[in-house]
């Protein structure tokens, strides 16, 4: 028997990343070669003209598995009975921009998306908040959307997972596909910690320990860590545009695993509400790793914050985590912490004040972010 279709909503979806979505959603990468969907686009007025032209598009490539394609830019109409949303819209990042820079400018979309995926959306919607600051943006949407429960509302830190599984395969040369068991901590940003100290390989003796075959201490502290905390910046001066094509499998990866399930033994990295693990203070957007059954999603337990691991390895609780929830403290190479320029109600920047002055709630996250073991 034929399934029912699975109604998909993208926002931005005449944007670039949006552009590079939807054609994957259609092929069925994002929930599996036999499931039929239905595609609602939603973005705003400047851009319906451009948003017609890619849903001409989607018609034309004629996908068996896309059973229908609404391009609107009425909110109520876009989130009415979607199963799945990607909120991709927002506004753009810019080079030489921070993600707090873009957060006042976010609040009034989140706000009306928000409310409308409350009213209209189906029961038991799944949502992904792709567009940056993805953490925050989804504790907004949350904040306006409070009867949609808590782990439904998740935020993209797969790109930066499959951006660390990617240095280390290029690193051995060797199929990322053999590469699994990263770990993003933290936030979708330049202070979130990329840990592969319990990533494996699979070689033809079985699986081996990441760190042994590296076997560059070094390159595992310094320049693997930098590479992908800051991969989106170094895209942004290559291509003078936002990570696309990268950002958009990613969703789709995040997507199917959480619907369809992770394989058994592995692990990906998802922005989730925090249940209070690792000392997280609950109710915070974090990146964890988490394994997915049945559609549901469940942070992975047990002694991953070792200090004897060594490498890559997270400090235990103490002086080694974070206690400002915008601007983490990071260490250096080296292995030294630096202070938090942006540390203390007078020296946040403008946009950072304008969200905490309409968010009073966010005051009390304070984002706890792993260091390496020393």
């Amino acid at each position: 028997m034929a399934k029912e279709p699975v109604r998909v909503l993208v926002t931005g979806a005449a944007g670039q990343i949006g552009y590079a979505l939807v054609p994957l959603i259609a092929r069925g990468a994002m929930l599996g070669p036999d499931q039929p969907v239905i595609l609602h686009m939603l973005d705003i007025v400047p851009a319906a003209e451009s948003l017609n032209g890619v849903k001409m598009e989607l018609v034309d490539a004629a996908f068996p598995l896309l059973k229908g394609v609404l391009a609107t830019t009425d909110v109520v109409e876009a989130c009415t009975g979607v199963n799945i949303a990607v909120m991709v819209g927002g506004f753009p990042r810019k080079e030489g921009m921070e993600r707090k820079d873009v957060m006042s400018k976010n609040v009034s979309i989140y706000k009306s998306q928000a409310s409308a995926l409350e009213k209209h959306a189906a029961t038991n919607c799944k949502v992904l908040v792709v567009a940056n600051p993805a953490n925050t943006n989804a504790l907004i949407l949350k904040e306006f959307a409070p009867s949609i429960p808590e782990k439904n509302i998740t935020c993209l830190t797969r790109l930066d997972h499959n951006r660390a599984l990617g240095q280390i395969s290029e690193r051995l040369n060797i199929q990322v596909s053999d590469v699994r068991n990263a770990i993003i901590w933290g936030n979708h940003s330049s202070t979130q910690y990329p840990d592969v100290s319990h990533a494996t390989v699979t070689t033809q003796d079985g699986e081996k320990p990441v760190h042994e075959l590296v076997a560059d201490e070094g390159w595992l502290r310094g320049d693997f860590i930098t590479t992908v905390q800051q991969r989106g910046a170094a895209i942004i001066k290559a291509r003078k545009f936002s990570s696309a094509l990268s950002a958009a499998s990613s969703a789709c990866d995040h997507i199917r695993d959480w619907v369809l399930g992770t394989p058994q033994g592995t692990w990906v990295s998802m922005g989730v509400y925090s249940d209070g693990s690792y000392d997280v203070p609950a109710g915070l957007i974090y990146s964890f790793p988490v394994t997915c059954v049945d559609g549901e999603w469940s942070i992975v337990q047990g002694s991953l914050l070792k200090p004897e691991t060594g490498l890559c390895g997270v400090r235990p609780l103490g002086k080694g985590w974070s206690r400002t929830y915008f601007a983490p403290a990071r260490e250096t190479m080296r292995g030294r912490r630096t202070k938090d320029r942006t540390k203390g109600p007078a020296r946040r920047s403008h946009h950072t004040r304008k969200v905490l002055e309409r968010f009073p709630s966010l005051t009390s996250c304070r984002a706890k972010v792993p260091q390496r073991a020393l």
